[in-house]
């Protein structure tokens, strides 16, 4: 089987020859840049360059000889992007690791050791000295909703996720980009064989917390519902025009469109799965039906947290892959999930827990882990095998070869 034959063949939950691989296609399956770095070392690489596509989370973009090393099954369009060193320049992260900035970023440097992020004179993103992220640090309408949305994109421009985009989008303004997007993409389907992913976010849960800021909107859900619909159906209505561009440029040559929405917490979701089916679900089935029925492309969720009480809406919105499938959350049982969801959602994560067993436990033990959750998620299909969530700079380099070695000798 071809890398993009497995990976089709595991959502459509058909048994293939190996189980699928994921490093790196999308924000929430990938690896951070020290992380990486540490790898790179640890294998004895000579002539990497740990390249930050992600610069929010710092998340390098995995080299032609790790996916090749490591059996990875599908790849992020973004990744055809930025492919000349002179679309890099050095940096230095914390604990000493030389990587790559695009060089579109440039933040600045406090006198305290931190960084921070300025559109003109507002500051909308800073990363303490010694971190590996940065933060939002403005919220548009924190004080209250606007009368009207006329100025929408603007406000939304100045949220770190859309002012520090993930390639391609950080060129989605320049002239030319969409035959730029198409062009880019084709040549990638043309000369690999693996999977294509393309994230285009249209979150709407989580824009209403950049926007609000996430105290204020999770009580807008329950006490103003009004505001919150004015203010998803402005969203919807960007959403749809973009993601209208994007069915239009790759919908017939990438293989999945990521969308995004964190809708659960460690304990449950974020709110009450009435609320979830009033408010969310007929806009998510929305996006879902129009990438159906406008592409070939297949709908993928990436939500965090404890969403087992909404998967079935999510399933019936259109939704046919989740991810990171957050297995250390309340009632994320892998063994509960594969049983009562396994055959109508395609689980693409929850490989290994990031939190505990990855970073903490020895190699024995996250190859352990590994087979355990292979044995439960692998059998007829519906999983592509990913760590839950990022693999964070705390991970040692031994322990993410044996998890992979792991999977490729299943």
């Amino acid at each position: 089987m071809t890398s993009r034959d497995r990976v089709l063949a595991a959502v459509k939950h058909q048994q293939t020859d190996r189980v699928p691989i994921d490093l790196g296609a999308t924000p929430s399956s990938g690896i951070s840049a020290i992380a990486y770095h540490n790898l790179i070392k640890h294998l004895g690489i000579k002539n990497s360059k740990t390249q930050i596509y992600d610069t929010v989370q710092e998340l390098a973009q995995p080299e032609q000889f790790i996916i090749d090393r490591f059996g990875v099954d599908v790849l992020d369009v973004g990744r055809a992007f930025l492919t000349d060193d002179a679309d890099w320049y050095p940096f230095e992260l914390s604990a000493g690791v030389k990587a790559y900035y695009p060089k579109w970023f440039k933040p600045l440097r406090k006198p305290d050791g931190s960084w921070e992020v300025y559109i003109d004179e507002l500051m909308i993103a800073r990363k303490p000295m010694g971190a590996n992220f940065f933060d939002g640090t403005y919220y548009p309408y924190v004080d209250g909703y606007p009368d009207d949305f006329s100025s929408l994109d603007q406000d939304m421009s100045k949220i770190l996720w859309a002012a520090m985009p993930v390639s391609p989008w950080a060129e989605a303004n320049d002239p030319g980009f969409w035959d730029k997007l198409r062009t880019k993409a084709l040549h990638l389907r043309e000369t690999t064989d693996k999977a294509l992913i393309i994230g285009v976010g249209c979150n709407l849960f989580e824009w209403g917390t950049f926007l609000r800021r996430l105290d204020n909107f999770l009580m807008d859900v329950y006490a103003d519902p009004i505001n919150v619909e004015r203010l998803l159906d402005a969203l919807l209505e960007k959403h749809l025009i973009t993601l209208d561009k994007v069915c239009t440029a790759v919908g017939d040559i990438v293989d999945f469109v990521k969308f995004g929405d964190d809708l659960g917490m460690d304990t449950g979701p974020f709110m009450a799965p009435d609320f979830y089916r009033q408010l969310f679900k007929p806009r998510h089935k929305q996006l879902c039906d129009y990438a159906k029925s406008h592409s070939s492309m297949i709908p993928f969720l990436h939500s965090c947290g404890s969403i087992y009480q909404l998967l079935p809406d999510l399933i019936e919105a259109g939704f046919e892959v989740i991810n990171p499938v957050q297995t250390n959350s309340y009632q994320m049982e892998p063994d509960v999930l594969k049983k009562e969801f396994g055959k109508d959602v395609c689980f693409w994560g929850g490989g290994v827990d990031t939190r505990s067993v990855l970073n903490h436990g020895t190699a024995q033990q996250v190859r352990d882990q590994v087979k355990e959750r292979l044995d439960i998620f692998a059998p007829g299909g519906g999983f592509v095998f990913n760590t839950v969530h990022n693999i964070l700079p705390d991970v040692p380099p031994e322990n993410i070869v044996a998890m992979y070695e792991t999977v490729l000798n299943y």
